[in-house]
């Protein structure tokens, strides 16, 4: 079983294509191997909680972090599309405020590693997405953060996003980038 890594702009932020067999019974893949994964990684990463997420066309959950307990994300849409985000909040690397996106669908099988230190959004594209992700650490809500999806400073090129987005409250209330509390490293 292989993996395929492609680097994005932000060299710790990475887009992960498993290898997947196909017939005409349908398909199979490793969606998670612990030695393969941290080969890839180049560390060995304890997931702790599994999440799922499901969203209708135009939900844009993020951008979304804990400040304590900054948690590792391993995502991937095991049914419809995404377009998922990272964002950079380690204040002394050279990518701090800098952002990626990838497109996360059913089809393509490509997973994203998010590195503790960075916010993480996600749009849905298709009419019903589920969003499925590994964290390194639990969820905490007294650390919960939350930048605002739309900050000009970072400037996430959003696909299709328009007034019909399906918003929480917490996420119309985020915070600008240049008030969000970053990390020190």
């Amino acid at each position: 079983m292989g993996l395929k890594i492609v680097r994005t702009d932000i060299p710790d932020v990475l887009i992960i294509e498993p290898t997947v067999f196909r017939d005409a019974r349908g398909f199979f893949f490793e969606s998670f191997n612990r030695h393969a994964f941290s080969t890839a990684v180049g560390s060995d990463v304890d997931f702790v909680q599994d999440n799922h997420s499901r969203g209708h066309r135009g939900v844009l959950r993020g951008l979304h972090y804990q400040i304590g307990q900054p948690q590792g994300k391993l995502v991937r849409a095991a049914s419809g599309a995404v377009f998922d985000v990272a964002v950079d909040l380690r204040r002394e690397g050279p990518t701090f405020g800098k952002w990626v996106g990838v497109e996360l669908s059913a089809e393509n099988h490509r997973q994203l590693w998010i590195p503790p230190g960075f916010a993480h959004g996600f749009l849905v594209l298709s009419d019903v997405a589920d969003l499925l992700y590994k964290t390194t650490d639990y969820y905490a809500p007294q650390h919960e953060r939350c930048i605002i999806w739309s900050d000009s400073d970072i400037g996430i090129s959003w696909p299709n996003s328009d007034s019909s987005l399906l918003l929480s409250e917490k996420d119309r209330r985020g915070v600008l980038f240049k008030a969000a509390e970053t990390y020190d490293w």
